[in-house]
């Protein structure tokens, strides 16, 4: 029998890429570049959303 992914829902602010490197442009001394990492405020980084239903019984 085939077996079924779960269907998880995945962040509709950033797509499932709740982390993101943004380059500033300048260089380190060791000539790597210096980057920024931002993650996701909806998510908070995870990348997925809790369903409504189960945010709700929480309360």
């Amino acid at each position: 029998m085939p077996q079924h992914a779960q269907n998880t829902r995945v962040c509709r602010d950033c797509d499932g890429f709740a982390t993101a490197a943004i380059t500033t442009g300048t260089r380190h001394r060791d000539g790597t570049r210096a980057t920024l990492r931002i993650t996701c405020t909806a998510c908070k980084g995870t990348g997925h959303v809790v369903s409504i239903a189960l945010a709700r019984t929480g309360r």
